[in-house]
């Protein structure tokens, strides 16, 4: 058996007529920038996610970088000011607070279930939290949520892998007071090519962002701010309001999957994080860990099985970031060391899925 970690193609080709049907349409309409099919994706993305404002932007990096640069310019985040985020997350969530000046503080997360402690971390500085729901799983939780309250610390929600995902009733991207979005062709939700958003409640920080990502222009040619061109294109978005349709199908079945992972892979072999509620998981990575990581990596190579790893270097310990090289966070860095993402996609059959299962589990230390 051949298992690929990811195949676009077939994911792709699950609903390719409608795809080119949309795609067509766009190229014929001859309006490729700021036309109707954007327009069209950020209302049906808003009801989706359940806020009142989404803001297409160029990419997932573009979704937080803009976000924080908007907060600043309506003074609701100083210059210089902490921003907490997890040392687990993917370098970009730590790019977007360090391009605007801001201090990163790092706070380790909890092996079971990968939510930050930030109790201890929090402090008169702290401006905002980046909440990152790494791998699909939920990672809000009301004493957060209420701490950040009591604080008057913003919650922006870096919601690039957990497409789909909820809380008690409520999406992701919607719980916080902004949800960052990435459409990278790999994510649940997955353009064909770069793509982003942002989702909010907060009128006056969806326009700044609005703003802020067409060269910072009130209006054509009138630049008050110093924007940058980070913008969702018509193709892009045209594509995905057509798989925004399918979505919580398609997670319905990575959770299918995941639960034959869980079911079937021999807890002393390796560890998988603690299951969650369904609801809460979209299991956009589905990470196993060991200490073996190489050996198992090559193990199920030779056998048809294509892995990869998310992410072999913590942020704090990436060579851009000397200055905080000397940080200790164990858990991230045990977690960066041994983790092992085996394929999970809403294409793959359950006998590819339990024959992963049943590989891991003759792997031997």
């Amino acid at each position: 058996m051949n298992i690929p970690y990811l195949d676009l193609k077939r994911i792709t080709a699950q609903h390719g007529e409608e795809i080119q049907r949309a795609v067509a349409e766009v190229v014929s309409s001859g309006w490729y920038l700021q036309g109707e099919a954007v327009k069209r994706f950020e209302a049906n993305y808003a009801k989706y996610i359940g806020t009142k404002h989404c803001v297409g932007v160029g990419n997932g990096l573009d979704a937080l970088t803009l976000t924080l640069r908007a907060y600043m310019e309506l003074g609701k985040i100083d210059e210089g000011a902490e921003v907490l985020v997890p040392a687990n997350t993917y370098i970009a969530t730590v790019l977007a607070i360090t391009e605007n000046g801001l201090k990163p503080v790092f706070v380790d997360v909890d092996e079971d279930t990968l939510e930050m402690n930030i109790e201890k971390a929090i402090t008169e500085r702290t401006q905002a939290l980046m909440m990152v729901h790494l791998y699909g799983r939920c990672v809000y939780n009301e004493s957060i949520a209420q701490l950040c309250r009591d604080r008057g610390t913003l919650i922006i929600e870096d919601n690039a892998q957990a497409h789909g995902c909820i809380y008690r009733g409520k999406h992701t991207g919607a719980l916080g007071d902004v949800g960052c979005h990435s459409f990278y062709p790999g994510k649940n939700l997955g353009a064909l090519g770069d793509g982003g958003a942002i989702t909010t409640d907060d009128e006056e920080l969806a326009q700044m962002v609005r703003t802020l990502s067409n060269y910072g222009f009130a209006k054509k040619y009138v630049a008050n701010y110093k924007g940058r061109n980070s913008r969702l294109d018509e193709v892009q978005a045209a594509v995905l309001d057509v798989k925004l349709k399918y979505l919580d199908d398609d997670n319905r079945r990575r959770k299918a999957l995941a639960h034959i992972y869980y079911g079937n892979i021999k807890q002393g072999v390796v560890w998988l994080p603690k299951m969650i509620d369904d609801e809460s998981n979209v299991y956009h990575i589905f990470p196993v860990f060991t200490e073996k990581r190489k050996e198992l990596q090559a193990f199920l190579n030779e056998r048809g099985i294509q892995t990869l790893i998310h992410y072999p270097i913590p942020p704090h310990k990436q060579q851009c970031y000397a200055e905080w090289n000397n940080i200790s966070m164990p858990v991230s860095e045990r977690l960066a060391k041994e983790e092992l993402s085996i394929p999970l996609n809403q294409t793959m059959t359950n006998e590819e899925a339990e024959y992963i299962a049943e590989t891991i589990n003759t792997f031997t230390k």
